[in-house]
């Protein structure tokens, strides 16, 4: 039987956060990398391997849904980590710089077909075949580069509103088909250890959608938000109102916010940049920096 080999690598490291051994059982490289290593015996399409640094294990598999299967059972477990955002698994082919491509196969209601078809085209996809189908549905044919996948199947679920099927499957390698569009947004990154409260999170929304809410413990490098303008910010979530013996008219109105955009372990994979990382807990997932401090940024930013 021919197993199609893997696609999408990630890597997978020791929980090294300021909240790291609170939630799980599991915190240590050695029970990570046994755990790893024991899931090979079953998953035959996985690959583990070692890297220059002991806690720190590259582990590729076939496509973004295999790998976060396996973080949800292994935080399920009771085992702590950090992963890196997926990214394709490149050959040079005669010199020729090539890269996965899927055979994707979309079923919706013929209504939704535009946006979706934009979107495709969007992540350097090709239109193969579109057919209509009973009941004013529509089934269209794709071959797009794995790395277009990436962060898709959720804005599926959006576009379709859970009416559409989407199937996909390893089809070969090709020619690198060119750049593709990332996020366009920047984050809010918590500048501080501490508690969030809501007159804190009252004027940090106003700058773009949050992803944490009030009464939740936060530290410093964490992400906590977008930011709608380009570029990352550094912001005080914890920051609490002044309390002074003076009133005014309208001044202790209840603030009320909007509720919070909660990350799921796959919205999470989707949704950090290259300097970022998933950090996976049996009872939280949180987004954070590489580097939690600004001044380890800086520098990083410098060389």
């Amino acid at each position: 039987i021919e197993i199609s080999p893997p696609t999408i690598k990630m890597t997978f490291s020791v929980n090294a956060s300021p909240f790291a051994g609170r939630e799980g059982r599991y915190c240590t490289s050695r029970q990570l990398r046994d755990r790893l290593f024991r899931e090979l015996r079953t998953n035959v399409s996985l690959r583990v391997e070692k890297t220059d640094a002991p806690d720190i294990f590259k582990v590729s598999g076939r496509g973004e849904l295999h790998l976060a299967i396996l973080i949800e059972t292994m935080r399920r477990e009771g085992y702590e980590m950090q992963v890196s955002r997926p990214e394709v698994i490149t050959r040079q082919i005669d010199g020729v710089l090539q890269e996965p491509i899927e055979d994707v196969v979309i079923e919706l209601p013929e209504a939704m077909s535009g946006s979706i078809i934009e979107k495709l085209n969007t992540r350097r996809g090709r239109m193969v075949h579109m057919a209509k189908r009973p009941e004013g549905r529509v089934r269209i044919d794709y071959e797009i580069p794995a790395r277009g996948l990436i962060g898709f199947r959720t804005e599926f679920l959006v576009e379709t509103r859970g009416e559409g099927v989407l199937y996909a499957i390893f089809k070969g390698y090709e020619p690198w088909k060119g750049e593709i569009a990332q996020r366009t947004y920047g984050v809010q990154i918590c500048d501080r250890q501490g508690e969030t409260v809501i007159y804190g999170l009252y004027g940090l929304q106003e700058r773009g959608a949050l992803i944490v809410g009030p009464g939740v413990a936060v530290y410093a490098g964490q992400i906590i938000g977008i930011h709608a303008k380009g570029q990352d910010i550094e912001v005080n979530p914890t920051r609490t109102k002044k309390l002074t013996n003076m009133r005014s008219s309208g001044a202790d109105d209840a603030l009320r916010l909007t509720p919070p955009r909660l990350l799921t372990l796959e919205g999470a994979l989707e949704f950090i940049a290259d300097d970022e990382l998933v950090e996976v807990t049996p009872k939280s997932i949180r987004a954070r920096k590489k580097l939690l401090t600004e001044n380890e940024r800086k520098r990083a930013g410098k060389r």
